[in-house]
């Protein structure tokens, strides 16, 4: 089989239907319009989300104010209290120690520590972020922080 060997198969090409060209045609006069009313004129018709001159349902719905800033950094959250729950004295915490844990799902997205409950315990922690109560608690505890 060569290139110019191909075509279509029969019945599945269709010319395009050709209004306006003569009555000769099958849709000359008002090119399979009708002849009157709304829909026979050019941009005839009504628009997406007519209702039939009920109130639609985008200018019946509450808007939304405010603005999303689109480039906002979502960080993963874990409280010290958790750390003491998980950790023992003198481990190393870092994204992959909190994975394997169980206290975070995802081991690509930012993590940050905050100081929500007691530690006792002293421990290496790095992580993306650090509150300031954390890092203080971590740091009375005999621990170290280094954020990334």
């Amino acid at each position: 089989m060569q290139l110019h060997d191909l075509f279509p198969a029969p019945g599945s090409r269709k010319d395009a239907k050709r209004v306006g060209r003569g009555h000769g045609s099958g849709h000359g006069g008002t090119s399979g319009r009708g002849d009157n009313g709304q829909l026979s004129r050019s941009g005839g018709g009504k628009g997406p989300g007519f209702e039939g001159g009920q109130n639609p349902l985008y200018m019946r719905l509450p808007k939304l104010r405010g603005f999303k800033n689109r480039f906002r950094t979502e960080y993963v959250v874990v409280n010290v209290s958790r750390l003491e729950e998980r950790f023992s004295a003198g481990d190393t915490v870092d994204i992959d120690a909190l994975h394997s844990a169980g206290l975070i799902k995802s081991r690509t997205a930012p993590v940050k520590v905050l100081g929500d409950g007691e530690i006792t315990k002293s421990l290496t922690v790095k992580v993306d972020k650090v509150s300031g109560p954390a890092k203080a608690k971590i740091e009375a505890a005999g621990g170290t922080v280094e954020a990334q």
